[in-house]
């Protein structure tokens, strides 16, 4: 891949895995899935053709990136759910890319998806602020990568994952449909 096409990839760079996060840390991170909707929806306000746009060549559209990321932070509240009620679960993968092309994340209306985050986002920050810091070891087993993650990981995993699709959004936007 080029520079290019990896830098328009992962405007923020990629992920890295931590061991462990320390409390001020871990704090940040649960902030940033707190004020995750209402970043979304401040970003996405008003836009309509501009959901369209792409954030890179053969990227996501706008309205795409906003359905995968009500998908993908189902699935992360669901995985920290199992992983708080089971000794290290196997999660279920998913086609990221096969679901984005589904009728209903091809839809440009981002009303749902924006309500789903919303709630999902409310009812995972409750779950993370009751948790205790031996809950965030406890680590749940991902078949695809072949690698276990611990709470405090999948809770790095999805703030960059927040960050970063944030950044897609900004990044269409600044490149005012180019892309297309």
């Amino acid at each position: 891949m080029n520079t290019i096409k990896k830098d328009l990839r992962f405007p923020i760079g990629e992920f890295i895995k931590p061991t462990s996060l320390d409390l001020p840390t871990r704090s940040k991170y649960i902030e940033i899935i707190a004020d995750f909707h209402s970043k979304m929806v401040q970003i996405s306000s008003g836009l309509k053709d501009e959901l369209n746009w792409r954030y890179r060549p053969d990227g996501w559209t706008i309205a795409q990136v906003i359905h995968h990321c009500s998908d993908s932070h189902m699935n992360a509240l669901i995985r920290f759910k199992l992983t708080l009620t089971e000794d290290s679960p196997t999660i279920r993968p998913y086609f990221e890319d096969r679901w984005a092309e589904l009728a209903d994340t091809l839809e440009s209306n981002i009303e749902n998806p924006l309500e789903i985050i919303k709630g999902v986002h409310n009812r995972w920050t409750i779950l993370l602020n009751s948790m205790k810091n031996s809950d965030f070891e406890k680590h749940y087993v991902h078949p695809e990568h072949g690698e276990t993650y611990t709470l405090d990981q999948a809770l790095a995993n999805y703030e960059w994952h927040c960050r970063h699709h944030f950044a897609h959004i900004e990044q269409a936007l600044e490149h005012k449909g180019e892309f297309n």
